[in-house]
This record gives structure tokens, sequence and C-alpha cells, in this order.
């Protein structure tokens, strides 16, 4: 079933005005409310005193640039990230999505296409109803978008909170890279896997003692990936 898409608080970031303006507009019709800012310095003023639900932040920009406000808006549990990048290579974009975006957009790109993804990243997030997932020291709580891990809270993006989701729903079963897009954006076949490799890493990086030797997000050669709680040491409760 089809996530729903709720209204959010975005924070448009892009020093062409008239660019600014457009995605602005297209994505009030769309139901969000939209707040607009021209420089990077001004954005990170904005980040720090005033909770957004999404940021949609050009790369290149006056002052602090879109990449150096990705890894601000990562402080803040929840909010994700579309990046607007005139860089089409694949190292570029996987750059951002390892900094923390959730999507990226290409210039020149059409308004209702950006809107489309900033409602599939929306969408993206694990329903808030029902009961939390609990796996072992892990617990993912739909309905406040946070996983503890050992009492901890761990901080993710919305993108890498629906992959683990997906892997957790059940624990044991391999889950084909094919299933795990289904929760990100489409694009071009040659970065598919690559990005949702890159979901993977990012997770490993954030949940696992040792990243190199993940426990809870195994990867089956050939199939994708599976989830698998680590037992519990031996005399512990």
């Amino acid at each position: 079933m089809a996530l729903a898409v709720h209204f959010a608080r975005v924070l448009v970031v892009e020093d062409d005005r008239k660019t600014a303006e457009l995605v602005s507009l297209y994505l009030r019709h769309a139901g969000h409310t939209v707040s607009v800012e021209h420089t990077g310095d001004r954005a990170l003023s904005r980040i720090a005193q005033e909770p957004f639900d999404l940021l949609v932040l050009d790369v290149m920009l006056p002052g602090a640039d879109g990449l150096a406000l990705c890894r601000k808006a990562r402080e803040r549990e929840g909010t994700a990230v579309v990046l607007l990048t005139a860089r089409a290579r694949e190292e570029d974009r996987v750059l951002g999505l390892e900094l923390g975006a959730d999507d990226y957009v290409t210039k020149p790109f059409s308004p209702k296409e950006l809107v489309a993804r900033v409602q599939a990243v929306l969408r993206r997030v694990p329903p808030q109803d029902g009961d939390a997932l609990v796996r072992g020291a892990m617990r993912i709580d739909c309905a406040l978008r946070q996983v503890t891990l050992d009492g901890r809270v761990v901080d993710l993006t919305p993108s890498e909170l629906a992959v683990l989701y997906a892997l957790a729903l059940h624990p044991g079963r391999i889950v084909t890279r094919g299933r795990l897009l289904l929760r990100l954006p489409r694009d071009s076949a040659e970065t598919l896997d690559r990005t949702v490799d890159v979901h993977i890493r990012n997770l490993r990086r954030k949940i696992e003692r040792d990243p190199a030797s993940p426990e809870w997000i195994q990867t089956v050669v050939g199939a994708g990936y599976r989830f698998a709680p680590p037992a519990p040491p031996k005399g512990g409760s």
C-alpha cells in the first residue's frame, strides 16, 4: 500500500530568484508551507532557529553551499533533504547521498518533477500508526519516526529509516535491491543499485558496532540484503 503524503514545512534555498519563486509556487500549490532563502548563510541561521520537515537545497550557493547545509540538516532528526545540482556526474550525486541527502534533482529540471520527488521523499517515511517494531535491542517507533538502539537514539534520514523499516519488517527474509528501490526515487539504471548501497552503507555506519563486519544488515551475495538482529551476549538479559 502506498504511504500517504503529509503536508510539510519546506525551506527552499536557491540563489536564482526566478527559480526559487517557481519552485516555491509549485510546492505551495501542492499544499506545503514554503519559506525561501537565497544564501547559504541565511539558510543556516533559519535551520538553527526553526524546524523544517524538508529542505530543497541548491548545491552552488553564496556563502555556505548546499552540501554544508545538508550536513547541518543531519543534526536535526527527521529533516529530509532534496538537492538541486547542475553536476550530472554519478560521483557528485553519490557524494550528496553519503552526506545524508534523500534525493537529488539535476538542473535543468521540471518543477512538476521536483514536486513529485518531494512528495516521494515525504511518502517514504513509514506509516505513523500501529505498534513500534522491536527487533532485539533496536526499536523502530513509527509514530515518533525514531529509531533507538540499546537505548540511544539513532539519527536517520527519512530514506534510511524507510530502508531500515522495509528490512526489519520481516527479519531473516532476503529483501532484493528492487524491493528496496520501491522506497526510493527512481533514476537512471546505472545509479540505482549504487543508491541502495549508499543508504545501506550509511545505515551500517550508524547501527553496527563494526560496519566492516555487519551483524544487523547482512549482504546476501547476488540476492540482496537480510535483517538479522544479533543474539544478546551470553549472560545478558
